[in-house]
């Protein structure tokens, strides 16, 4: 790969325009001696916006989270993300398939690691979790070890890590894939409501179609490969949002498009509300 070629900004938020929280432009990558996953991919996504993006497995959206993240470098292209510093990726958060919590390490050990490889001093990043613990739902857990936590209240350390050692911009790849459903529909809504107070730009790869729409104020398609854009879906339904939403006639309708959009209806049959 020619390093001249490549370009990969992760600037300050004053370095975009004000309305957006990441920006893709011209996004090129393969894996040597494969065909691209992605070329020439534009995206834009807005700063305080929720977006998932929803595709076949094998798409590349993980490798596109590894992209953003600078944990891989792209052949040609730009990414730009509000809140984030030239050379340091801690400042995107990235919160992975598996929680990946050091079986070693306290709930708060755990949630801090972000914090102190950051540099902040381990009693200050210690600090700040105590405080987040009780709006995650993670309080008096502090000294508690992972394998003494429930698979929701991993992930709730896991994306309280991700939170604070992050910028204004979150990538979630299916942080919920693993959970049984009941506790699946829990985290979906506690995320809703933690996102209403915090409002952080977030990226979240879902398979779940009514995941997807519950959660996000736009879905984002990926239809074949390679990637050269993602068809987007806005989601047009009233915040804040509960799990009863699901059960409305205009989310049934999106539900139609989305799965249309999917090549998983014919097109025809996606219908309109009313």
């Amino acid at each position: 790969m020619n390093r001249q070629q490549v370009t990969v900004e992760r600037a300050r938020e004053e370095s975009l325009p004000a309305s957006a929280g990441l920006t893709v432009q011209g996004l090129t990558y393969r894996f040597e001696g494969e065909e691209p996953l992605f070329d020439g991919l534009d995206l834009k996504v807005p700063k305080g916006q929720f977006v998932s993006i929803v595709a076949a497995s094998g798409m590349g959206k993980t490798t596109l989270f590894r992209l953003l993240a600078g944990l891989l470098q792209p052949e040609s292209g730009t990414i730009t993300a509000a809140g984030a510093v030239p050379g340091q990726l801690g400042t995107i958060g990235y919160m992975p398939q598996r929680d990946c919590l050091m079986p070693w390490r306290t709930v708060q050990d755990n949630a801090a690691i972000g914090l102190e490889l950051a540099g902040v001093p381990k009693r200050e990043a210690r600090r700040r979790v105590l405080e987040m613990l009780p709006e995650l739902g993670l309080a008096g857990t502090e000294a508690k070890y992972p394998h003494e936590l429930s698979g929701g209240m991993r992930q709730r350390v896991s994306f309280l890590r991700s939170l604070l050692a992050g910028g204004e911009l979150m990538l979630l790849d299916e942080p919920f894939s693993a959970l049984d459903a009941m506790t699946r529909i829990s985290m979906q809504q506690w995320l809703l409501e933690v996102w209403e107070v915090h409002r952080k730009t977030i990226l979240f790869i879902t398979h779940d179609i009514d995941e997807a729409l519950l959660l996000s104020d736009q879905v984002l398609v990926a239809a074949s490969r390679p990637i050269k854009q993602l068809e987007s879906l806005i989601v047009d339904l009233p915040r804040p949002r509960t799990y009863e939403t699901t059960l409305d006639e205009r989310f049934a309708y999106l539900k139609r498009r989305l799965l249309g959009q999917l090549g998983r209806i014919p097109s025809h049959a996606e219908g309109g509300p009313g």
